[in-house]
């Protein structure tokens, strides 16, 4: 969230820098619309957000006993892999 927050930071001052050579691509809006700047920043808020929750969510719904047991059950058999003789397994 703190790398959107700089990334939006970044990308404003950098717009706002950058008003005079965008001023002949624009059309309706001015270069320095300050409501354009604040929605702009705003959905990409959203969407890093978005982008944050959603993971974080579904990692909430996985049951912690069942994950632990799952990376116990790996460690156990690449322990035992290492252990028992090449061509001996069974």
């Amino acid at each position: 969230m703190k790398l959107a927050l700089i990334g939006i930071a970044i990308g404003l001052a950098a717009a706002s820098a950058l008003t005079r050579l965008l001023a002949s691509f624009l059309f309706g809006v001015t270069p320095t619309d300050a409501l354009t700047f604040v929605s702009v920043s705003l959905l990409l808020l959203v969407v890093a957000l978005l982008a944050c929750f959603i993971p974080a969510r579904r990692a909430t719904k996985v049951d912690p006993l069942v994950a632990c047991n799952t990376s116990e059950l790996s460690e156990r058999q690449t322990a035992r892999k290492q252990l028992v003789p090449h061509g001996s397994e069974t």
